[in-house]
């Protein structure tokens, strides 16, 4: 028996990375899914492994930034498939490389725009959808970057930060009303574009995987199923809970 067996779900950002292994998971765990991404070649070639694995899928290319798109992905899933049962929220842009005085005001917008504003649209038009239902499960996928800051992202944590914000005030509100949302935060994640980012040199990509405790990064399944137990009836009594999946991130101590 499957950990979301006879849910309805929505992965954004599941082209690649950890909304690719979320939404392969979730379909393993028995989940019929929606799989949501800008980038219609990664988000059908995700769609194409859940269905060749005998799960059931359905891919909407989608632009969670723009509120007509992601109103019309809602709707389309609970077309197809009946419902809405639970979200992982994961698109996001890191909104420029720099300090914070030199990053541009269009990479902060741009992140501001997909990695929060986008978050805050899909709960907007998955609530509504999961209240139908009775009830149902939100993940946000936050960062450790939103705790600690990060050097150099000052766009992303910014944006990150206020996704952590967004999901307590949403646990908050509709708690009583069936609904719980949670966030994952994890540390650095081998997906495209963090190999891109430790592309730029060797002491980059050692400095990184040294600033975890564990002194690795984590593959991208490794997140999505701490994501996944959140939106299972297992969790059922969390809400408004940040789930820090850092491999030790910010216990790292200088010494060690």
């Amino acid at each position: 028996m499957g950990l979301l067996d006879g849910k309805i779900a929505v992965v954004t950002g599941a082209g690649a990375g950890i909304g690719r292994a979320t939404a392969l998971l979730f379909a393993r765990e028995g989940a019929r899914v929606t799989v949501a991404d800008r980038d219609e070649a990664g988000g059908r070639q995700t769609t194409e492994q859940i269905v060749a694995a005998g799960g059931e899928s359905l891919f909407v290319q989608t632009d969670v930034s723009r509120s007509d798109q992601v109103e019309a992905m809602v709707a389309k899933t609970v077309e197809v498939f009946g419902g809405l049962d639970c979200a992982s929220n994961n698109a996001a842009s890191a909104g420029g490389f720099g300090y914070t005085a030199d990053i541009s005001e269009k990479a902060f917008d741009l992140a501001i725009q997909v990695t929060l504003k986008g978050v805050w649209l899909c709960m907007k038009y998955q609530i509504p959808a999961m209240l139908e239902r009775g009830g149902g499960s939100i993940v946000n996928i936050g960062s450790a970057s939103a705790i600690k800051g990060e050097a150099l992202l000052p766009a992303y944590s910014a944006a990150k930060g206020g996704v952590l914000a967004l999901t307590k005030t949403a646990a908050a509100e509709y708690a009583e009303r069936g609904i719980r949302v949670n966030a994952v935060c994890p540390g650095g994640v081998r997906t495209p574009s963090l190999e891109q980012y430790l592309a730029r040199s060797p002491d980059l990509a050692e400095r990184t995987v040294n600033s975890h405790a564990m002194k690795r990064i984590a593959e991208p399944d490794e997140i999505a199923q701490g994501v996944a137990w959140l939106c299972s009836d297992r969790s059922s009594f969390a809400t408004g809970q940040i789930m820090v999946l850092d491999g030790g991130s910010l216990v790292k101590s200088h010494l060690f």
